[in-house]
């Protein structure tokens, strides 16, 4: 089964220099090993102004546990999850199994 690791990112007390810390976060996951797809979401604002239970997310995939495990123990990884610490915004990391859908195609949601 694939695995897709999943960042949720909270809101930044500061979106404009979260954004700017955030643009290397993200080419650093592009260059994980085994990563097979990366997606970089930005929360859409709610209608009503009212904050959004995230600012963005980010999944990363990999073709099963082990290369996603693999992946995250190199020095790449290191760096990356240095850097979104040092934004000082909070973010939950998820492993997760990527089911497949009933006609056979991989879901992602």
């Amino acid at each position: 089964m694939t695995t897709k690791i999943t960042f949720v990112v909270d809101n930044p007390s500061d979106p404009a220099a979260f954004e700017s810390a955030y643009a290397r976060v993200r080419e650093l996951a592009g260059t994980l090993p085994l990563l097979q797809r990366l997606e970089s979401a930005t929360v859409w604002p709610r209608e009503d102004g009212s904050p959004t239970p995230a600012h963005r997310t980010l999944d990363l995939h990999f073709s099963d546990y082990a290369d996603a495990s693999a992946a995250v123990g190199t020095p790449v990884a290191g760096e990356l999850f240095q850097r979104l610490l040092a934004t000082g915004t909070p973010f939950t990391a998820l492993f997760c199994d990527v089911e497949p859908s009933e006609h056979g195609h991989t879901v992602v949601e």
